[in-house]
């Protein structure tokens, strides 16, 4: 089996369960969905699902870092959305973030997201 390498930042949240923020396995990294929670608080940032958005992106560039990777090194994204209504302030935010590096990408409505976030969004990198 294959080296599995648990990633692990204080720049991003830490796992609020059983889980980790990353793994990474034969050059690939498997993120965990991100919410809008800044690390320096263990809160919410304020603002609507664009604001949360933006701390998402924050958060999973965090996670990407720690394990040698960026976001030009993503292939695949999930988004879960709480009311499919904010799918375009979402995506233009997510837009800024993916402008030439375009990977696949799933967006969902949930029916739940931890701790009521509006938004959360997971990634695959390889690197």
């Amino acid at each position: 089996m294959a080296a599995k390498e648990v990633i692990s930042t204080d720049n991003a949240p830490a796992a609020i369960g059983p889980y980790s923020q990353a793994v990474k396995v034969n050059g690939t990294v498997f993120c965990s969905g991100q919410i809008p929670i800044d690390p320096a608080t263990g809160e919410f940032v304020a603002g609507g699902v664009a604001e949360q958005s933006e701390q998402v992106f924050k958060n999973l560039i965090a996670v990407l870092e720690a394990a040698g990777a960026t976001l030009e090194d993503v292939v695949k994204t999930t988004v879960f959305l709480a009311d499919m209504n904010d799918f375009a302030a979402m995506n233009e935010v997510y837009g800024r973030y993916f402008s030439s590096n375009k990977p696949a990408r799933a967006t969902v409505q949930a029916a739940g997201l931890p701790r009521g976030a509006l938004v959360e969004i997971e990634c695959i990198a390889v690197v």
